[in-house]
C-alpha cells in the first residue's frame, strides 16, 4: 500500500486551522499545567520546589488545585501561541512545498494519514524554525508572567498585579526577558520536531493500517518527535526559566550558563527534563494528533 497521496486531499481554510489550533492548544494546557508548573519549580534557583510542593500537598495549607496555579496565562499564551504558529506554519509550508514542485516538477504529496503537504526536510526546518521564533516573540509577555505565577518566587493574584510588577522593575524590557533562550529553545525545538515527526509519519504509514489508525500514525509520531526535540534544547529551558524569574540576578543567557555549569553542575541544566518530556509528549500527542484530525 503507498504511503502517500497526490493533490487529490482537500484545501483547508485558514480560518479551521486557526480554530483548531485553539482548541487543542486551549486543552493541552489546562489538562498538563501541572506539569509544566512542577518544571518550572524544579528549574528555578536554590530550587527542590517540585518535590518540596508534592511533599506538601497533603498539608493544611496545600490543595491539588494549587497545581494548576497560572493556568489563565498558560491557556492564554498556549491557545493563542498554538492557534498562530500552526496556521503560520501551514502557510509557511504551502508556499515551500510550491517553490520545491516547481523546482523539481512534481505534485504536492501527502501521508495518507495527514492533510498537510510533505515537504523537504530542510523545509519542516526553515519553516518550524520561523514560525516559532515569530510567534515566540509576540507571546513573549505571556510566557514571562506564566512562568512567575508557576514558581515560588512570586505570589501573585491576578493578572493585573504582574503586569504591574514586572512592569514597574524592568519596565517594557522586563516582559522580554528571556528571549534569548527562549528562541534558542523554541527555534531548533519546531525545526527539529517537524522533521521528526514527518519522518516518523512517513515510517509508521509504512507499517501499519492507516485507514484505521490515523490518530495513533500522527499521535505517535508527536510523542516521538517531542522527547527528541525537548532532550536536544532542554539546557535552554532552565536558563530561560532563571532568567523570568530572577533577572536581576541572572542576567543574560551566557552568564547565567555559566553560573549554572560552574556552581551546579552541567547536569543542572537538564533540571525539570523528565517532566518537559512527559507535559511535551502528551502536548504533542494531543496537539498534534487531535488537530491532524480537525483539518480533515
Amino acid at each position: 500500500m503507498a504511503s502517500e497521496n497526490s493533490e487529490s486531499v482537500k484545501t483547508v481554510s485558514n480560518k479551521k486551522h486557526l480554530y483548531s489550533a485553539f482548541l487543542v492548544g486551549g486543552i493541552s494546557s489546562v489538562a498538563l499545567q501541572p506539569l509544566d508548573l512542577l518544571k518550572t519549580r524544579k528549574q528555578q534557583q536554590n530550587n527542590n520546589g517540585a518535590g518540596k510542593f508534592i511533599f506538601k500537598l497533603g498539608a493544611e495549607n496545600y490543595k491539588i488545585i494549587d497545581l494548576w496555579k497560572g493556568t489563565l496565562p498558560s491557556f492564554l499564551r498556549t491557545s493563542i501561541g498554538s492557534a498562530l504558529y500552526l496556521t503560520t506554519l501551514n502557510k509557511l509550508r504551502q508556499t515551500i512545498s510550491t517553490i520545491e514542485n516547481k523546482q523539481y516538477n512534481k505534485s504536492t504529496t501527502y501521508n495518507k494519514s495527514s492533510n498537510l503537504p510533505k515537504i523537504s526536510n530542510w523545509g519542516n526546518l526553515i519553516s518550524g524554525s520561523i514560525a516559532r521564533s515569530a510567534i515566540g516573540f509576540l507571546l513573549m509577555p505571556l510566557t514571562v508572567i506564566k512562568t512567575r505565577f508557576e514558581s515560588t518566587i512570586y505570589n501573585y493574584k491576578s493578572l493585573n498585579e504582574a503586569v504591574k510588577d514586572i512592569y514597574k522593575e524592568n519596565k517594557i524590557n522586563g516582559f522580554f526577558k528571556g528571549f534569548g533562550s527562549t528562541i534558542l529553545r523554541d527555534s531548533p525545538y519546531a525545526g527539529i520536531y517537524l522533521v521528526n515527526y514527518e519522518f516518523c509519519k512517513n515510517f509508521l504509514n509504512k507499517h501499519t493500517s492507516v485507514e484505521q489508525n490515523n490518530f495513533l500514525v500522527n499521535s505517535s509520531s508527536a510523542v516521538i518527535a517531542a522527547c527528541t526535540s525537548s532532550a536536544i534544547t532542554a539546557p535552554f529551558d532552565t536558563i530561560r526559566v532563571r532568567i523570568q524569574l530572577q533577572p536581576n540576578l541572572n542576567k543574560n543567557l551566557f552568564t547565567t550558563f555559566v553560573d549554572i555549569a560552574k556552581n551546579e553542575g552541567f547536569i543542572k541544566l537538564f533540571d525539570g527534563l523528565t517532566l518537559r518530556l512527559m507535559r511535551k509528549s502528551l502536548a504533542a500527542a494531543i496537539a498534534w494528533g487531535v488537530y491532524e484530525e480537525l483539518i480533515k
